[in-house]
């Protein structure tokens, strides 16, 4: 059998967060790699270190010390808009805050990256209303954040990162404010992704429901992965 491509690689990562002559260690020394097409989660404790995890990988912020390798780049040897265009063309991020636009409707946050990226019009809308109503919020198109509860809003952001099938799906504690129905839909989405077009994925959670449907659990403590390159 042919080896699994690699699309993500951390080697010696470190993150260490200073103010003024108080430092603070988020990372200590991870290893870790990811083939294409996974389905894993990154678990552990409040404060392990999964949030910076995550945002290293998608290049919203730098490691203090090591390797992240993004399908074959090093993200340290990257300026700023280089960074921006791999984020725009190769990586879907789901925010724990949601991040959605205020002055923008439901619509028209998950039609945005869509529309920097150049698709017409008439697809972005065709791909963003069929997403909507897969999840159950057609009826909401036109509602902006405000007017959203919070559970509405984290599917609206969800639906968001994987309307343009990115490579990589970056999920920080998607499900978190999401009912048992609305959390089993959101997942089921992004495991029809990652099995027909062959997005990987990676959460951080503490959710068991996003656990179990995980094809590999990654275990961050203290900022060290303690066991995590074997399968679930």
């Amino acid at each position: 059998m042919a080896e699994s491509e690699e699309i993500l690689e951390l080697q010696n990562v470190t993150k260490v967060y200073r103010t003024g002559e108080i430092e603070t260690p988020a990372l200590r020394g991870v290893n870790l790699s990811v083939s294409l097409g996974e389905f894993a989660t990154v678990v552990g404790p409040s404060g392990c270190g999964k949030t910076t995890l995550l945002n290293l990988i998608g290049g919203l912020d730098s490691p203090t010390s090591g390797m992240v390798r993004l399908d074959g780049i090093d993200l340290q040897d990257c300026r700023e808009k280089e960074l921006a265009g791999i984020r725009l063309k190769h990586i879907g991020f789901v925010f724990q805050a949601y991040n959605l636009f205020p002055v923008l409707t439901a619509m028209e946050n998950v039609e945005y990256v869509m529309m920097l990226q150049g698709v017409p019009s008439a697809e972005r809308r065709r791909r963003a209303m069929d997403l909507l109503q897969a999840v159950g919020m057609a009826e909401m198109a036109r509602k902006r954040p405000v007017q959203l509860s919070g559970g509405q809003q984290q599917r609206i952001a969800v639906v968001r990162a994987i309307s343009t099938g990115p490579r990589l799906v970056l999920a920080d504690e998607p499900t978190a404010n999401l009912d048992s129905t609305t959390a089993a839909q959101l997942l089921d989405l992004m495991e029809q992704l990652n099995r027909e077009r062959g997005a990987t994925f990676l959460f951080s959670t503490h959710d068991p429901r996003v656990v179990e449907r995980a094809g590999r659990v990654i275990h961050l403590r203290d900022g060290r992965v303690v066991e995590g390159n074997s399968e679930a």
